[in-house]
């Protein structure tokens, strides 16, 4: 089994939205409760502070990424560190913020809401695509696993509490059709479904809150095998260097004892799975 490597020794809060940007050599992630995007490029570290909560990022090009915060979705320079807004998210509704997200195959960008106390049915996910934020899906307590069949066919998410990922099926232009159906049922084990993405042939990789792992499994649900870490509050994957063989792991520290010292960390393994690039969020 491979062994984790500590990418950041940064104790984030509430580690998440992990990325790798294929342009800048470099994985980028944010600390949630920690108002802060970072990037690692292998050597160095840098990160942007911001005014609030942010949590999630789909890359629109080489130095500019459309961001998702508490209140509203923001195109970010990563040269400037300038904002442009692009529109409001829930903006007035203080009890939430924003959670997990990922762009779709067909250059739209997924997101979801949730309360600050993961108040019950508080949360929903939404969709941005070229100008137009829609919401999908209401009445979600804890939004996660936001990920895509790479032929951009169908679209996986849970609600973490239930313990079950679903799927729907998307159209030519990745909105969703029909409804979601249960894909992959975790409650007999127990396990809660946090971020997830997909590799080359469509397996999803899955981090498991509070099971000190990232799990896989096939397209059709069979469980494939899993990789352990030293910290149990695992949070989002995402693949990526040269040969996307690396698979990146954030983590909390929230509610974790000083005497854990991996949580909130970033872990990565090198893997002989491969992950792809992320696709690009189309502005207009």
């Amino acid at each position: 089994m491979p062994q984790p490597a500590t990418l950041s020794a940064t104790r984030c809060i509430l580690g998440e939205g992990a990325l790798w940007h294929p342009d800048r050599g470099s994985f980028l992630w944010f600390d949630i409760l920690g108002h802060r995007l970072y990037e690692h490029d292998g050597q160095t570290e840098r990160h942007w502070q911001f005014d609030r909560a942010v949590s999630a990022a789909g890359i629109v090009e080489v130095s500019h990424l459309l961001i998702a915060s508490e209140r509203d979705l923001f195109l970010f320079d990563l040269d400037s560190a300038s904002e442009t807004r692009l529109c409001d998210l829930e903006a007035d509704n203080p009890v939430t913020r924003s959670n997990d997200g990922r762009a779709d195959p067909q250059g739209g960008f997924w997101i979801g809401t949730m309360g600050y106390k993961a108040e019950p049915g508080a949360g929903a996910i939404y969709r941005w695509y070229k100008g137009e934020l829609r919401q999908l899906f209401g009445e979600i307590t804890i939004p996660n696993a936001i990920c895509f069949a790479p032929d951009g066919g169908h679209a996986y998410f849970t609600d973490t509490p239930t313990r079950v990922i679903r799927r729907v099926a998307l159209d030519a232009e990745g909105w969703p059709v029909g409804e979601p159906d249960t894909w992959l049922d975790l409650r007999p084990e127990g396990l809660n479904p946090d971020g997830a993405v997909t590799d080359a042939a469509g397996n999803l990789w899955n981090a498991q809150w509070e099971a000190n792992r990232v799990a896989s499994y096939a397209p059709d649900g069979r469980f494939l095998r899993s990789f352990a870490l030293p910290t149990p509050q695992t949070t989002c994957p995402a693949f990526g260097g040269a040969d996307y063989d690396r698979l990146m792991v954030t983590s909390a520290a929230e509610g974790r004892p000083e005497e854990d010292g991996a949580a909130g960390n970033t872990f990565v393994f090198k893997t002989d799975a491969r992950g792809r690039a992320e696709p690009r969020v189309v502005l207009a």
